[in-house]
């Protein structure tokens, strides 16, 4: 019994690795689609066809037959009568002689081989005992006492029976009419043909038409395979070349032979490719030249911008002799001289992006000790908006190889964006470790955003509001170039928001080299977001409030990891 359920396992394997390899092949191929369905088709039409046509054979050989003998038996029928009218037997002896007689006569009077019975009618009686009389009496049993009633009331009945001859089974018709014997009454005389001639006859001509609709199945199927071939062969060349044009051959075109459609189709493929291409260098040219352009002005800039600093530094160290108006102006082109030298080094910074220049300089840190020095850089900008920084750091260490420097760059630049639309509430950050990567979200509680923007959120520039001015003197690229970072590394950078609820960034970065991110070991959506119950619970949004500032002691702790929740 194992034996027999290990071969059941293995029969039903081969059985399903066949049904996903069919399963496969008719849902990629196009070819092998056309051709099933065409020979089902085929079949289906055949099938029905061969039906009906062997049916109208076998009734037009049938019925003619059977017409034909009770023609037959009608006329043998009329003669044996004749016979017998015509006839003086008186004794039993001259009446059994003269049934012989007339059996043997129509045995061998009909245009086939037949048997001719001579049975007495079901309830006959005479003064004569004569029996019955045929040519083989062994046979006489496939007349039927059902066909024997029939005869005896009159007229000509017939039956189909199966004749067994030398241990085959022929198919045959006994016939049947009823005749008057003198002086031994009524009498049954029945005719035995054999239909095994029309039965050779019928099993040829279905033979005929299997062998032709088998021929035609393989015409048509070698036909359907021939036209889809000649009409896939070319979709499936131009999804060769349509692949390797995405791969970057964009001298790939498909070849062109004759004039029929599938020739304008790979000739419109072909100038199609063609326009892609020159639209693509032109593309490639024009992305350079903004990326020189870019570049070569970032440079040119910074020779007239350190003379500008210096000029501006002496001013802004004079600005207590000016008068008040003039010492304003001193501290503006200082602060302005400030951003501007900050959006030289991000244009920089994103040119070295665009131009596949820029290099990842990995170590070995724990992401922990990143994230606590972006927040006490940002401590003072979150002291002058009013916001607090609660800081959620892993229990566990939190290491992978990745670039300090960068890592910090993107951390600041998700705290500063944050502090800057908290409007005074708090800033959660939170890290946290698996397996494969390490997280760090940072979550704020002010205007929020929408979908639709925080799907452009890293754009170059980008601001939901034009109207609404960077108040913390930011350059528009921070968040671009925190997500070229992101990526520099291997990992993600996501945002989420909605109006009123606030913002989420989360930062996942993958804690070694090679490692393909699937999922992250913190939610990017914050799970204080499911909508409250208004009958039961109202939930506002956290905002700072100063008398409820936390008691910090007389001596803080130097250890900034202890830090959970500072201002």
């Amino acid at each position: 019994m194992p034996r027999l359920r290990g071969t059941g396992r293995l029969l039903r394997a081969r059985a399903g690795r066949r049904l996903r390899r069919w399963g496969h092949a008719w849902r990629s191929s196009l070819q092998v689609r056309v051709i099933t369905t065409t020979l089902a088709l085929g079949l289906a039409a055949l099938g029905a066809i061969g039906l009906y046509v062997g049916e109208r054979m076998k009734d037009g050989l049938y019925t003619g037959r059977v017409e034909q003998l009770l023609t037959e038996s009608a006329r043998s029928t009329a003669q044996a009568q004749t016979t017998f009218d015509s006839s003086n037997a008186q004794t039993a002896v001259d009446v059994q002689r003269l049934l012989r007689e007339v059996a043997a006569a129509q045995a061998s009077g009909g245009t086939g081989e037949r048997e001719v019975f001579l049975l007495r009618a079901p309830g006959e009686e005479s003064a004569l005992s004569v029996g019955v009389a045929g040519s083989k009496l062994a046979l006489a049993d496939l007349v039927s006492e059902r066909l024997q009633d029939a005869t005896a009331e009159g007229g000509q009945h017939w039956q189909s029976v199966a004749w067994e001859v030398g241990g085959r089974v022929e198919p045959a018709v006994v016939v049947g009419q009823d005749v008057t014997v003198p002086q031994a009454g009524e009498y049954g005389l029945y005719f035995l043909y054999s239909l095994q001639a029309e039965q050779e006859r019928l099993d040829f001509l279905l033979r005929t038409l299997a062998a032709a609709a088998a021929a035609l199945v393989v015409l048509l199927g070698g036909m359907t395979w021939l036209v889809t071939r000649q009409a896939v062969r070319p979709v499936r060349r131009a999804a060769e070349v349509a692949e390797r044009l995405a791969d970057g051959h964009l001298a790939e075109r498909m070849p062109v032979r004759g004039e029929d459609e599938m020739a304008t189709l790979a000739s419109s493929f072909n100038e199609m490719a063609a326009s892609l291409q020159d639209q693509i260098r032109r593309m490639e040219e024009l992305s350079a030249v903004q990326r020189r352009f870019v570049s070569d002005v970032s440079h040119e800039l910074r020779t007239p911008l350190t003379t500008i600093r210096m000029a501006g530094e002496v001013i802004h160290a004079s600005r207590d002799d000016f008068d008040p108006a003039v010492k304003r102006s001193a501290e503006l082109l200082q602060t302005q001289l400030d951003r501007f030298e900050d959006l030289l080094a991000d244009l920089l910074e994103i040119s070295r992006f665009d131009a596949g220049a820029a290099v990842l300089d990995a170590d070995s840190r724990d992401v922990r000790d990143v994230v606590l020095a972006a927040v006490e850089h940002t401590f003072p900008l979150a002291g002058r908006r009013g916001s607090w920084l609660r800081v959620d750091l892993s229990a566990s260490e939190c290491v992978a190889d990745i670039d300090p420097r960068r890592v910090e760059r993107v951390l600041r630049n998700l705290l500063v964006n944050a502090v800057e639309h908290a409007e005074a509430s708090t800033v959660e950050v939170v890290v946290a470790a698996d397996r494969n990567a390490v997280a760090v979200t940072v979550r704020d509680h002010g205007v929020g955003m929408t979908a639709d923007e925080a799907q452009h959120v890293f754009d170059r520039f980008w601001r939901a509001d034009p109207a609404r001015a960077r108040t913390t003197g930011g350059t528009g690229l921070g968040l671009a170039i925190s997500l070229e970072d992101a990526h520099l590394h291997g990992g993600w950078l996501e945002a989420w928001g909605r109006p009123g609820r606030g913002a989420s960034f989360r930062l996942t970065l993958p804690r070694r080299a090679g490692i393909r991110l699937t999922d992250s070991p913190l939610p990017l959506v914050p799970e204080d977001t499911v909508p409250p119950d208004p009958v039961t619970r109202t939930v506002s949004r956290p905002r700072t409030d100063p008398a409820a500032l936390p008691d910090l002691g007389d001596e803080p702790s130097t250890d900034p990891r202890e830090r959970q929740e500072v201002r």
